[in-house]
């Protein structure tokens, strides 16, 4: 088991904690960067949608897990972005620029949207988030001039200084490269003042309005930053698709992004990734047992939704830490094989947030 000793604070401010991370985090990397010559087509079609669902669900941890803030409609700041890049695109701008408007325009959303969440919590604006959504999906249906409605409208391929990302593997290195980005940004910001105040208002916030932290702002700033990320995937999503209608951001969607956070593990950066995993994953596993099952369960309508609420309960009730936790005992163990507590995996009492979250 390794010990580490710590003798100076920058200790607690290094990405890396130990050489282990650096060896393990740089053959992740390499493994990624050579991933267009090591899988097929389609299955780096569907690392490409991990990777976008991982930038929508690094906004939305550092909403729920980090903050605190409960929300049922990041399905609308998706699709926020989602419009704002393929109208932007259509009358010829430049891609950078229309990704840089369509997190600004999702950012500025979210920040109205953040507004409630100074009056109310818990429940209460899970159900001003829900009613959110539902009015900005219907936004999206009835503005035709500029959605297309119902009917949906064609999303122009990306182009990069005269570079067409249209294929594939150049289409993953530019998803890759902004989820490396995004995930490096907000592990800084978590280990900046601002996002331990995000982490104080989570744990308590009469405790942080008693240490001069203002909750209004940070809470608001919560809002838009996780908006902002969500518009960028969003974007990256209406180009991955090539195609968007108001039917992709219901509220189906914010419940997969929900539920990505949670299985994954909430208040953990490698628990997005673990979870996208999972909400990719499972669809593909479901229609492979389809197959074996007898036709009066495998045919039946619903099948997906019924498994998908069988695994949150199932993780809500038995591993509340989600796919990381479990892997951070099975680690644990291993270390301490076989020298482990019989009972040191028991779920105990935890009386701050803090505790059940690390």
């Amino acid at each position: 088991m390794r010990f580490i000793f710590k003798t100076d604070y920058r200790q607690d401010l290094r990405l890396a904690k130990h050489p282990g991370h650096v060896f393990w985090y740089s053959a992740l990397g390499l493994l990624l960067l050579a991933a267009p010559w090591l899988f097929a087509e389609y299955w780096l079609a569907q690392l490409t949608f991990v990777l976008i669902y991982a930038i929508a669900g690094l906004g939305l941890m550092l909403l729920a897990g980090f903050t605190g803030l409960f929300s049922l409609g990041h399905a609308a700041f998706l699709g926020v972005g989602a419009y704002t890049q393929a109208v932007l695109v259509g009358m010829g701008w430049p891609f950078p620029l229309a990704l840089a408007c369509a997190a600004l325009l999702s950012a500025a959303v979210g920040l109205v949207v953040g507004l409630p969440a100074l009056r109310v919590k818990g429940i209460y604006l899970g159900m001003a988030t829900l009613s959110f959504g539902f009015i900005v999906e219907e936004v999206f249906a009835r503005w035709e001039s500029v959605t297309g409605g119902n009917a949906g409208m064609h999303v122009k391929a990306p182009t990069l200084w005269g570079w067409s990302l249209s294929g594939g593997e150049a289409f993953y290195f530019l998803c890759l490269a902004i989820a490396v980005a995004s995930t490096l940004g907000l592990l800084n910001l978590l280990r900046a003042p601002t996002g331990r105040a995000f982490v104080a208002i989570r744990d308590s916030e009469i405790s942080a309005q008693s240490m001069g932290i203002h909750l209004a702002r940070y809470k608001t700033l919560s809002f838009a930053l996780s908006a902002g990320l969500a518009g960028i995937a969003g974007a990256l999503y209406a180009h991955k698709l090539q195609f968007i209608s108001p039917d992709q951001f219901n509220i189906l969607q914010s419940i997969d992004l929900l539920l990505m956070i949670v299985i994954g593990g909430l208040g953990s950066v490698h628990g997005v990734f673990l979870g996208a995993l999972f909400l990719i994953i499972m669809p593909q596993a479901i229609s492979m047992v389809k197959d074996v099952l007898p036709d009066a369960i495998g045919q039946a309508p619903g099948l997906q939704a019924a498994i998908y609420g069988i695994v949150l309960v199932a993780f809500v009730l038995f591993e509340p830490h989600g796919l990381y936790g479990r892997w951070l005992k099975i680690r644990t163990w291993l270390q301490l094989f076989p020298f482990y507590r019989k009972g040191m995996f028991k779920r105990q009492k935890s009386f701050q947030k803090s505790d059940r979250l690390k």
